[in-house]
């Protein structure tokens, strides 16, 4: 009886301390006509107004979507609140909410025979990708971003997301990390100025790793600087996994264009 009351205080202050830790990201919002996009907003540790800074979007997964403001910080949030972290790489991230049955990139399912797999569908982006596109302007001119270390980074939907934008933009990111996405691979050649690490579970019933797979692949044959991580024994939380790789926040604040 006393060990499960400690167990469940134990629990209880650590929702709490997640909770309290969350408050760091500041609730935001952009609005561009009728139409609004939700963000969430962490600023540099001992932020200088007069100092550059490098910056980090980070995309959802569709299971994040809606209007809460909230749920988007629920995978990979709690990484970039970790003080030794943000001493060590002081940045502006930023977390954009994906309305509610809406995309960060038109995509088609196909599933045959049983199998499915994912492609980017080309054209317009959808409205949530243009407005964050907006976003990043407004954020560019509003603060000082270095200019050379943008960066992007997502998982499942916001894998896509992350393709989609740097293929809209790639002039714009020096970096991006995709957890569990899919891609065109026709967009490589466009791609190839960005540096890259991919991740993917082997066991990914929901997104299968053949995209990603091709697009490691197809941005190698570009001479593109590319990392591609596949995890075994992982299935669709393999952002799990990436988010504890050591290298990766070193490996991408090292980057610039």
């Amino acid at each position: 009886m006393i060990r499960s009351i400690f167990l469940f205080f134990i629990v209880l202050s650590s929702l709490l301390l997640s909770a309290q830790d969350f408050s760091l990201y500041q609730k935001k919002y952009f609005v561009n006509g009728k139409d609004t996009l939700k963000y969430r907003l962490l600023m540099p540790l001992h932020f200088k107004a007069g100092q550059k800074y490098p910056i980090l979007f980070f995309l959802h997964g569709s299971g994040e979507r809606g209007s809460d403001n909230e749920k988007q910080l629920a995978h990979g949030g709690d990484l970039f609140i970790r003080n030794d972290l943000r001493e060590k790489f002081p940045c502006f991230v930023v977390f954009p909410q994906c309305p509610e049955n809406d995309k960060w990139a038109n995509y088609r399912l196909t599933d045959s025979a049983g199998t499915k797999s994912f492609s980017l569908i080309p054209g317009e982006a959808s409205r949530p990708m243009q407005l964050l596109k907006g976003l990043i302007q407004q954020l560019r001119g509003r603060y000082k971003i270095d200019q050379k270390r943008i960066y992007v980074g997502g998982l499942s939907m916001g894998g896509m997301g992350t393709f989609d934008i740097t293929s809209r933009n790639p002039d714009l990111f020096a970096a991006a990390f995709p957890i569990c996405g899919a891609a065109d691979i026709t967009t490589a050649r466009r791609l190839k100025g960005i540096s890259w690490w991919i991740f993917h579970g082997a066991k990914d019933d929901v997104v299968p790793p053949a995209s990603s797979i091709a697009m490691a692949a197809a941005l190698k044959l570009q001479k593109a600087k590319v990392k591609f991580t596949l995890y075994p024994d992982a299935n669709h939380n393999s952002w799990d996994s990436a988010f504890g790789e050591q290298d990766l926040l070193p490996w991408l604040f090292s980057q610039h264009k």
